[in-house]
């Protein structure tokens, strides 16, 4: 077992690769009640074109198929729903599929081993037929006209189709009521063959426990399975330019929503790729954050109505900057947002304002380790990127204001800015 300590927040964490391929992450957090359990696959809304292990021919399947394989994990073959047997024993759990993994979880007080025998009974034993996966895309298909005209997801989603002309992240997870409709128990067996296989899995543990025995806790839980060979992901090219720079949608909402985005090159260098992430983050709150200068002037012009939400996306084939909120004129806060660029591209950031957001931005990586599901969520989400989540709290040491100045050329340039509105 493999472990990593951190001396600067006095956390370690536990890794064991196992003999069929699935890595176990185990955080140990001594006297603290709650517990959490995540066990994801390294399989999400993107993975639509593959060659599996063995074979040679490509594997093509509808868009959603990730996110519908998701919500029928839960339904077991004796009638009974996993999700509510878990409620039942009084935890918390519940399921997400994102663009790049798919995952599976549950937090707790008590009951922990009982509700580990049901999650890693479920998510080893898929059960469909014609009849529940018929059924299911009925669900999913008022999923899929409910996130139609929620405006917050749409805001989301236009500014995907701004910037990407091919990628698959510009369609929605759930995919479409068209593409749903392909859907069949074969597909789902064949995507869950092929990707949930422990090999291309992980599991974040994290709470009380000993590392050995939780480890030993696994082992026997685990449907023995032989080791797989890699699967191949096939992706469209992708452009470096966008597709348009402003997109706008008419829903009703009270006052306009918009999100700003730039598209950015992929890091492959996981070194780098975590400086990125953390310059990014310190270069964002510099221009648009709360104590930004340009925030204070557009707050007190009445412009903008509270602090906008400040995000770095990232995966193996995607990366681009969000900055969405709500304004009475979207188009006054992009063009600022630009003016600000540019006046710091000339003038340099100022040290002082650049040693203080950098100071914020360790205490909220530092912050995260109080709470097991941020832990968990942050190890496993980082871990098929690549990247140990401690990284983070390291490199950020490293990064200075030149760093930072260099950055800011390199990834805000205006030809890759797009503007997504939704107004009345």
């Amino acid at each position: 077992m493999q472990i990593i300590d951190n001396l600067k927040i006095k956390e370690k964490l536990y890794i064991e690769k196992l003999e069929n391929g699935l890595t176990v992450m185990i955080v140990p957090k001594a006297k603290m009640q709650k517990k959490y359990m995540i066990w994801g696959t390294n399989y999400g809304s993107n993975d639509n074109k593959f060659i599996a292990p063995g074979e040679e021919k490509i594997t093509e399947v509808p868009k959603g198929v990730a996110h519908f394989l998701e919500h029928k994990m839960f339904e077991q073959e004796n009638g009974t729903n996993s999700l509510d047997t878990l409620t039942a024993l009084g935890v918390n759990a519940n399921a997400y599929t994102t663009n790049d993994h798919t995952a599976y979880l549950f937090e707790c007080t008590d009951n922990f081993y009982e509700a580990m025998d049901e999650l890693m009974d479920y998510v080893q034993h898929p059960y469909f037929t014609d009849e529940n996966v018929e059924k299911e895309k009925g669900i999913i298909g008022q999923e899929i006209r409910m996130y139609d005209d929620y405006p917050e997801w749409r805001v989301y989603l236009n500014t995907m189709e701004a910037m990407y002309h091919n990628n698959p992240i510009k369609i929605d997870i759930t995919g479409t009521i068209e593409t749903i409709s392909k859907i069949d128990k074969d597909i789902l067996y064949k995507c869950y063959n092929t990707f949930y296989h422990p090999s291309n899995m992980a599991m974040v543990i994290v709470g009380d426990f000993k590392p050995e025995d939780m480890i030993e806790e696994v082992k026997k839980r685990l449907i023995k399975k032989e080791p797989c060979g890699e699967i191949k992901r096939i992706y469209e090219e992708e452009p470096e330019e966008i597709v348009k720079e402003k997109i706008e949608q008419k829903l009703e909402v009270s006052e306009p929503l918009y999100t700003i985005g730039i598209k950015d090159k992929v890091t492959t260098n996981k070194k780098e790729l975590v400086k990125k992430d953390l310059c990014i983050g310190i270069l964002l709150n510099l221009l648009l954050g709360r104590s930004s200068n340009l925030y204070k002037k557009l707050y007190q012009e009445g412009i903008i109505y509270g602090g906008p939400s400040l995000d770095y996306e990232f995966g193996n084939t995607y990366a681009h900057i969000l900055i969405s909120g709500q304004a009475s004129s979207p188009n006054k806060v992009y063009e600022e947002f630009i003016k600000q660029v540019e006046e710091f591209k000339e003038k340099g950031i100022n040290e002082e304002d650049f040693n203080r957001i950098k100071k914020m931005i360790y205490g909220s990586y530092a912050r995260e380790y109080n709470d097991v599901q941020d832990i968990a969520r942050m190890f496993l989400s980082d871990y098929f990127k690549g990247i140990c989540s401690f990284d983070y709290l390291e490199e950020i040491e490293e990064i200075n204001i030149n760093s930072i100045n260099q950055m800011l050329k390199d990834v805000f340039k205006r030809d890759k800015m797009v503007l997504s509105i939704v107004k009345n």
